[in-house]
């Protein structure tokens, strides 16, 4: 009688590997967030113009804002915010880390200066701080999915 009978060797036994890793559907938020921080960046600056060029615009005077600084000033604010996101949104569709860290850090600096312009123009400061939000998470929690197919 054989002691092998029923026993597998390992020659006999299919050969697992581990697939590569392909991105699941949340990849989606990376470009999503990517995406919204290009057209963010774009409406940053367009804030940014219309503070520096018209100051008659918004709702309320400078003194009113919760940092009292003239609109030429936030206006150069919002433009350089919006300048920083646009180019970091190109980055994190190319699925840098680096476009990662700095977009969830110009997210965060958007919406606190939203919050203080908020008196300024508020549906606008609600809409910008909530898209400011999404993006953060976009970028936290599914960024890194982008490197894999970038």
């Amino acid at each position: 009688m054989s002691t092998n009978v029923g026993r597998h060797s390992e020659a006999d036994q299919p050969s697992y590997t581990p697939a590569t890793a392909t991105p699941t559907g949340w990849i989606g938020w990376i470009v999503f967030g990517g995406v919204t921080m290009i057209v963010l960046g774009a409406f940053q600056i367009i804030e940014g113009l219309v503070a520096v060029f018209n100051h008659g615009y918004y709702l309320v005077t400078s003194n009113d804002l919760l940092v009292h600084v003239n609109y030429t000033t936030w206006g150069w604010v919002h433009f350089g915010i919006g300048v920083a996101i646009l180019l970091t949104g190109f980055g994190v569709m190319t699925g840098a880390m680096w476009a990662r860290v700095l977009g969830i850090g110009f997210a965060v600096i958007s919406a606190i200066v939203n919050l203080a312009f908020i008196a300024a123009y508020p549906v606008w400061g609600v809409i910008v701080i909530a898209l400011d939000v999404l993006v953060i998470y976009a970028l936290a929690v599914h960024g890194r999915e982008m490197k894999e197919v970038a």
